[in-house]
């Protein structure tokens, strides 16, 4: 009979001691970012004024899609379907690679033209250019590259 109630009032207690920790503890999220592409520019290494160096080189991606009654596609699917107008865009993205090994390996193999895929995480920053204008930066923050070659995995950096 004793038991009940007390386990009941044990039961809120608990429950309104964990809704204030709970409150208390930061949210998780995530910011991950994953690209596939061609280097579109030779890598340069930059360090500002005591600051950590830094590998920074360009990547362009490309998406396809089809204009027309006909279902979207992707990829090699594209053109076995020959309905409909194919259209496509290229984004570049600014990749900067900061980790020390992974940096300096990049700086040394990476080209123009490399098959890439890239994993890290997306920022955004201001900077202010030559002419004293702030700038707005996005950057791709890598903390892995993966050099292809016709689509198979060739020299993990």
């Amino acid at each position: 009979m004793w038991r009940r109630p007390a386990w009941q009032v044990l039961r809120q207690f608990v429950r309104h001691d964990s809704d204030t920790v709970t409150s208390l503890v930061l949210e998780r999220s995530m910011n991950r970012v994953q690209l596939l592409g061609r280097v579109g520019q030779d890598p340069i290494m930059r360090q500002v004024e005591g600051k950590n160096p830094v590998t920074i080189f360009s990547l362009a991606t490309n998406e396809m899609w089809r204009t027309g009654d006909s279902e979207v596609g992707q990829g090699a699917l594209l053109l076995l379907c020959p309905l409909g107008d194919i259209s496509q865009k290229t984004t570049w993205h600014r990749i900067s690679v900061f980790r020390p090994g992974l940096r300096d390996v990049t700086y040394q193999y990476v080209r123009k033209g490399s098959r890439i895929f890239v994993e890290g995480k997306i920022d955004y920053g201001e900077y202010t250019d030559k002419n004293n204008v702030r700038r707005q930066a996005t950057t791709i923050i890598a903390d892995n590259v993966i050099f292809l070659s016709d689509g198979s995995v060739r020299e993990k950096v």
